[in-house]
């Protein structure tokens, strides 16, 4: 496989380490200041360095972009304008439904979001095992080549990760309550607990972990509250609305009602807290399906809606290409069972094929 990574820093960097340490791919690097090419090939995130991305990406199989979520329409259109035919294309940019308008339309395009990073940026931080465990969010269209789409799930899970299908919109409205709501509500606690608002003087406990990425790099969380903002800005109205709740409760000052609320809360915090069990058995479902465009991605976006899991996938057409059978892989009887319901919903043939991986 020709791997191509434009931008190698944490990210990308972390992408190429992994595919070159695991034989996965032969990974062809770009980056956007020629003076850091060099240090590229030192840490071994890359096998070469490409000059320009019309270079880097004229062979290769699969591109991933790799730039501030501001960036990534450019450097996609470029990437899709001088990649092959039958290359996949994606990024790993923190919000989708902007770009996946804009470029979704090609079906060679589709977008994807690794949920793994660190503290440290650059390429001489990447780590191979960056991805190890991580979910891995593809946001495929309608217009999406199943073919292209099963090139890239197998090749995030080479990487270690656990790729998930979602909506582009889905994706961009989770993100803004588990990522973005959390960095207004600390940039807000941060101007409300400024020095001098204390009578006590002190920083205490629960501001400073409340505060912890407050102001977070201005520039990157900009284009991030941009290009979100509609998701971003209904999360916030439903956080008004219930600070507003909260407050009704508290101003009551009945003891009784205020410790209900706080009940209450303690627990959607502990099944906020509750974690997907990764154990049992794998099964196998089978699936027949037309061989047209769109039908891949349907099921697995199907399937994310429904919660259902899915550890691995497989294509395989038929000879004369008219139709073809999907492999789905999903942890446990009841998960499997789910599954089957969704799958015949969609009009589609299923088989839950007996025994157990």
């Amino acid at each position: 496989m020709r791997l191509v990574v434009l931008g190698v820093g944490l990210i990308g960097g972390s992408i190429g380490l992994a595919a070159r340490e695991r034989g996965l791919a032969e990974v062809t690097g770009w980056v956007r200041r020629p003076e850091r090419a060099a240090e590229c090939l030192e840490v071994g995130a890359v096998d070469r360095m490409a000059a320009t991305i019309e270079e880097a990406c004229a062979d290769a199989d699969v591109v991933v972009c790799c730039a501030s979520v501001g960036g990534l329409v450019e450097m996609g259109q470029r990437a899709l304008d001088s990649a092959p035919e039958g290359c996949v294309v994606t990024d790993v940019g923190s919000t989708k439904q902007e770009l996946v308008e804009a470029l979704g339309s090609d079906q060679r395009f589709i977008g994807g979001h690794p949920l793994a990073g660190a503290e440290t940026a650059g390429v001489a931080n990447a780590r191979a095992d960056l991805y190890e465990g991580a979910r891995w969010y593809l946001t495929p269209t309608s217009d999406s080549e199943g073919v292209l789409l099963d090139r890239l799930q197998k090749l995030v899970k080479a990487l270690g990760a656990k790729p998930v299908a979602i909506d582009a919109a889905e994706h961009d409205q989770a993100m803004a309550v588990v990522s973005h709501l959390p960095h207004v509500f600390a940039n807000q606690l941060a101007v409300q607990g400024r020095p001098g608002s204390e009578r006590l003087g002190a920083f205490g406990p629960s501001l400073r972990d409340g505060t912890r990425v407050a102001g977070s790099n201005p520039a990157i969380w900009g284009e991030i509250f941009a290009t979100n903002h509609e998701a971003v800005v209904a999360a916030i109205d439903e956080s008004i609305a219930g600070l507003s709740e909260a407050r009704d409760v508290i101003a009551s000052a009945d003891p009784q009602r205020i410790a209900g609320w706080q009940a209450a809360v303690a627990e959607d915090r502990a099944a906020l807290a509750a974690t997907e069990s990764e154990g049992g058995a794998t099964h196998e479902l089978r699936v027949l399906v037309p061989n047209q465009p769109g039908v891949l991605a349907e099921l697995a976006l199907a399937l994310g809606r429904a919660g259902v899991n899915i550890t691995d996938m497989s294509l395989d057409p038929a000879p004369d290409m008219s139709s073809g059978a999907i492999s789905i892989w999903v942890v446990g009887g009841g998960e499997a069972e789910k599954a089957e319901e969704c799958i015949a919903g969609l009009g589609h043939s299923v088989t839950l094929v007996e025994g157990e991986q």
